[in-house]
């Protein structure tokens, strides 16, 4: 499974180390995810995997379960 998140759909980013001697190498910057469980309109439960910037957003909005 692939680290995305399921609601923006943001995934890593890449890019790279430099050292001392400016030497690169390549190296990956992953999300924080998180498994939240989110209601719909239709009162159905789904337990989705998103970052915690879009879980801060859904908590503001009350739209996260428990």
């Amino acid at each position: 499974m692939a680290r995305k998140d399921t609601l923006t759909g943001k995934g890593a980013l890449s890019g790279n180390s430099r050292s001392h001697a400016l030497n690169a190498t390549r190296r990956k910057w992953n999300l924080n995810l998180q498994k939240i469980k989110v209601m719909d309109e239709d009162g159905r439960v789904f337990t989705i995997k998103v970052s915690a910037r879009t879980l801060r957003t859904l908590k503001k909005q009350d739209k996260v379960v428990g």
